[in-house]
Order: structure tokens, then C-alpha cells, then sequence
């Protein structure tokens, strides 16, 4: 079942890169005390992910930082070093936090899974924009199958 506004988020590991290397990041360490905006994309580098979705965060980091953002993070069922390829690539800086569910835990344990074998995909995680606040799912938005509004970043600025 997918996680839903009001909901605790559940415990999980990232990865991500730092300037020692792949090191693992807890949900406690990204969640406790601060207001996060998580956001997941299909896949790094694929059309709409790549050309709206990331660009868009990057674009408007400072307004959300404005209203009360402490973090903002971009979850993709990828390995760490294509996350981390793609933020170079996309020019993220400290902007946004780059975090690798290599193999869909995270993505799974939030209900929110995408089955893209049809795509040559493998199970990957739906496109979802959540507003974290302490730990506790405040705004849980999950695109329709095809769609990108309400994950957007104007979207969830507007939700702040």
C-alpha cells in the first residue's frame, strides 16, 4: 500500500556520493528535524526526468529554500555512480541531494513501485513529489501513468 499524507516514512538506506566515495545515507539522517522535499523520478538521464523534472528543482531551489525547505532530494531506483552522474550533468551542485535506491528498497517500502519492464527497465520507483516534515509524510503527490504536474516543483512549492 502506498504511503499516504500523515504517515510516518519508513525506515531505508540511499546511497550517495561524497568526496570519500559511495557512502550510505539513513532515512533518520534525512529526515529527522528538517523539512524535505523528496522527489523520485523513473530513471536519471531519461526524457522527462532529465529535461523537466531535475531542472526544475535546480531552477527553483532558492524558493523553496525560502518557505522552509531544509533539503531537497532526488531518489532513482539507479546505482550511486549514475546519480551521481547525472547531478554533475545536470549542474545540481549542493542544490539537490542526489540518492540512489540501487535496487527499489526504497521505492517498495513507500508503495510506490513501477514495474517499466515493458520499457526495459526493470522494477523502478513511481514519479512522485512527497513534503517531508520530521520524519512524517505531509503532501504525498504520485503522477497518473505518463504524467508530470503535480511532482513538479511549481507544484510543490505551491504546496508549501
Amino acid at each position: 500500500m502506498a504511503i499516504k499524507a500523515g504517515e510516518k516514512m519508513p525506515a531505508g538506506t540511499f546511497k550517495r556520493m561524497t568526496k570519500e566515495g559511495p557512502k550510505d545515507l539513513s532515512t533518520d539522517e534525512l529526515f529527522k528535524g528538517k523539512t524535505v522535499v523528496l522527489f523520485s523520478v523513473p530513471g536519471a538521464f531519461t526524457p522527462t526526468c532529465d529535461a523537466k523534472h531535475l531542472p526544475g528543482f535546480v531552477e527553483m531551489a532558492d524558493q523553496l529554500h525560502a518557505k522552509g525547505v531544509d533539503t531537497i532530494a532526488c531518489m532513482a531506483v539507479n546505482d550511486v555512480f549514475v546519480m551521481n552522474a547525472w547531478g554533475k550533468s545536470s549542474s545540481v551542485g549542493d542544490k539537490i541531494m542526489m540518492l540512489a535506491d540501487g535496487n527499489g528498497d526504497y521505492a517498495r517500502a513507500l508503495g510506490l513501485e513501477l514495474d517499466a519492464k515493458g520499457f526495459g527497465m526493470g522494477m523502478r520507483g513511481q514519479r512522485f513529489a512527497i513534503v517531508v516534515k520530521d520524519g512524517v509524510a505531509k503532501v504525498v503527490d504520485v503522477e497518473a501513468p505518463g504524467q508530470f504536474k503535480v511532482s513538479s516543483a511549481e507544484h510543490v512549492l505551491g504546496q508549501l
